[in-house]
């Protein structure tokens, strides 16, 4: 008789989310532990690194007050093209954010600064607890950091995007689940441990 078919295998969309606020997170919850602690150690040493390299001001997002006097930008094609506005004029002028986003919490206090667009002559200390972390570095600073970093500003947003683009693939392995289930190990187990079936005597005489 025919084994029956495994069973399709399910999402796994809450490690998927785990795996998103913290890389490897959903694979520790899955039991894939070593994996999990090679996920976070590796993809946040290189964003980290990359920070470092740009003085911690390479994961930005400009909000509406620094790019509304920026030209817009149009996107796509004769009729089906469109003028940004709002975040994605911001996104459009800081691309890269597209990739580093990716990396989870780590970015999020560039998401609290892009929202709160506060004008630093009101809030000179920044937002509460993260202060000017992630915030858009001002005109001034940002030409020197490109100008003085000898390539490592625009070295250190490439680690930072890296990062990100990698833990993309990180939630996609923790969304579909290890490769070999549980219940399929079980049935591997089950038929390593089953004897083999004794051959059929044939008669005497027959060939």
């Amino acid at each position: 008789m025919a084994a029956a078919p495994p069973e399709p295998r399910k999402l796994d969309w809450l490690a998927a989310v785990l795996s998103y606020l913290l890389p490897g997170l959903g694979q520790v919850l899955q039991g894939r532990v070593a994996k999990g602690v090679l996920f976070f150690v590796s993809l946040y040493t290189l964003f980290f690194y990359g920070m470092a390299l740009g003085a911690m001001k390479n994961v930005w997002l400009p909000p509406a007050s620094a790019v509304k006097n920026l030209a817009p930008v149009e996107i796509g094609v004769g009729r089906l093209s469109f003028t940004s506005d709002g975040v994605v004029k911001s996104l459009s002028y800081r691309p890269q954010f597209l990739g580093q986003f990716w990396i989870g919490a780590a970015a999020w206090p560039a998401v609290l600064q892009y929202l709160a667009d506060t004008d630093p002559v009101v809030r000179p200390n920044g937002l509460p607890v993260v202060g000017h972390y992630m915030a858009t570095p001002p005109d001034d600073e940002l030409q020197k950091l490109q100008r003085d970093g000898n390539k490592r500003w625009d070295l250190g947003w490439v680690y930072t995007l890296i990062a990100g683009v990698l833990n993309l693939l990180v939630i996609y392995d923790a969304l579909a689940g290890p490769a070999v289930r549980d219940d399929e190990e079980d049935e591997k187990d089950k038929a390593k441990a089953k004897p083999p079936e004794a051959a059929t005597a044939k008669p005497e005489g027959v060939a």
